[in-house]
């Protein structure tokens, strides 16, 4: 059996990514062979990282901060993840950089995938995202889904976000397949 970790990536007021995360959370839940999770960074209220020595780093002091255990201890649970998340200003959300700077060899040598919103699709988010993934020995896969504007203003105007959503279950289907394939063959080179 797989996990695979649906992080949500926003926790602004009124935020649009509870639906795509939903969404792609049901499409995982029916694949027989995954457990889904989703963590979702309000219930991980992490301090901005400011710790003297990197996660990198071997031998760095255990983590002090309660949430950041309970963090890291998902990340490492895990064997791929998708991140669901917005484009703020050409990049991610800071509150899930941050997240993703507090942990370093709990993410390596696993598979992520992407569904992005925002500007440009949220296109450049998941780029920069993808440099970020591969520091950390996160492997990146190809196939994203990228969410139209027309179904991120409809969460705003009371519109059919399920009727955007709905049309992009081919490209979600195809970047299970993708993400999958990658984290059954990273797990199995991890146990082997």
């Amino acid at each position: 059996m797989m996990i695979v970790s649906v992080i949500l990536g926003s926790t602004r007021q009124g935020r649009f990514s509870e639906k795509p995360a939903q969404w792609i959370l049901q499409h995982l839940r029916n694949r027989q062979e995954v457990e889904v999770r989703l963590l979702d960074l309000r219930d991980f209220p992490m301090p901005f990282f400011d710790q003297p020595m990197p996660p990198a780093l071997p031998g760095r002091p255990p983590y002090e901060h309660e949430v950041v255990k309970k963090w890291t201890a998902q990340i490492a649970a895990a064997d791929a993840f998708v991140f669901v998340t917005p484009e703020y200003n050409y990049g991610t959300s800071a509150v899930l950089k941050n997240a993703i700077d507090w942990v370093y060899p709990e993410w390596n040598r696993k598979a992520a995938a992407f569904v992005s919103y925002g500007s440009a699709m949220g296109a450049r988010s998941v780029q920069q995202l993808r440099e970020t993934a591969i520091e950390l020995q996160l492997a990146p896969i190809r196939s994203s889904v990228h969410i139209p504007p027309a179904t991120l203003w409809a969460h705003f105007q009371g519109g059919d976000v399920d009727k955007g959503l709905a049309e992009l279950d081919q490209p979600a289907a195809a970047m299970i397949d993708d993400l999958l394939w990658w984290a059954a063959a990273l797990k199995a080179s991890r146990n082997g």
